[in-house]
């Protein structure tokens, strides 16, 4: 793969395209792993959140070292701290999520979060939001409704918990939107990767820390790998292609969970889950031309 995408440097939408596929792999992977580590071996989900993240802080130690203390010159550090504790709990709700929800609905469910976004830039950041995005919205949000099904008989409250997650990271990111009108790039990432640690480490601790051991202990270990790797992925097809042209790719994402569940764990989604998925990557995607200013059609 690294191979083919080195040739096409020279087509930045194909390598940014292909970037975003094995981004998009790679946390289905990382899913898997968490979601097996916590329901099938019984790890406390604060352990595995800790644990997954903080081997990721590992391998991306390098990029920390070559961006010196100049990445963490802030006149906003409350900011960034309470950013980070935002997008700590986002990690917490969701992996606790995948410890008792199949992960087609947790998948489908954390896609709400673009929604949550929209509300929080209204509400927070004084954005204008037009009639169409509003309207998007709450497509959106149907679709949700939709595959979380809350008048079923098989409903359960924790099947709550991957929409918490949605609303806690998109909370982050109305944050980051807010840190990045005076803050480098850099250093928002930097205070992201330092303080996500620390953070998870007191979630651990409120719930018992646990190391894990057996089959536990190689399945977080696969996870921390593969979420730096993800990150890393993500982070080129942003580089090397337009946001607004990568971005419909991670949709993928919903079709890998789902193949990637079923392969590992025998989840089968119901035909609730289509519909939703429909109404939620429509709207999504509407919301997102909207955005890029592409003319409406």
């Amino acid at each position: 793969m690294n191979q083919y995408l080195l040739k096409n440097q020279s087509s930045p939408a194909v390598a940014g395209a292909a970037y975003m596929v094995v981004a998009g792999s790679l946390f289905a992977l990382v899913n898997i792993s968490v979601q097996a580590a916590a329901m099938h071996f019984g790890m406390p989900s604060s352990s595995v959140a800790f644990w997954q993240y903080a081997i990721a802080l590992v391998i991306g130690g390098s990029w920390l070292l070559r961006q010196g203390p100049a990445a963490f010159k802030t006149h906003h550090f409350g900011q960034h701290l309470l950013r980070v504790f935002l997008a700590s709990f986002g990690v917490q709700l969701w992996v606790l999520g995948l410890k008792y929800v199949p992960i087609w609905q947790a998948i489908a469910l954390i896609m709400t979060s673009p929604f949550f976004v929209t509300i929080g830039a209204s509400l927070f950041l004084r954005e204008t939001v037009s009639a169409q995005r509003w309207a998007a919205t709450i497509i959106g949000f149907a679709g949700g409704m939709i595959i979380l099904s809350p008048w079923s008989d098989s409903f359960s409250l924790a099947a709550l918990l991957p929409m918490a997650a949605a609303i806690f990271w998109a909370m982050s990111s109305v944050m980051t939107k807010q840190l990045t009108r005076e803050e480098a790039p850099d250093s928002v990432t930097a205070y992201l990767l330092v303080l996500l640690t620390p953070i998870n480490a007191v979630f651990a601790g409120m719930e018992g820390f646990v190391f894990p051991t057996g089959p536990a202990f190689w399945l977080i270990l696969c996870a921390g790998i593969l979420t730096a790797l993800a990150q890393l992925a993500l982070t080129r097809a942003y580089a090397v292609a337009d946001a607004s042209y990568v971005q419909p790719f991670d949709h993928l994402k919903l079709p890998l969970n789902v193949l990637f569940g079923w392969l590992a764990f025998q989840f089968t989604p119901d035909g609730n889950l289509w519909i939703g998925a429909l109404l939620i990557i429509g709207a999504s995607m509407y919301i997102l031309q909207l955005e890029t200013g592409e003319p409406e059609r």
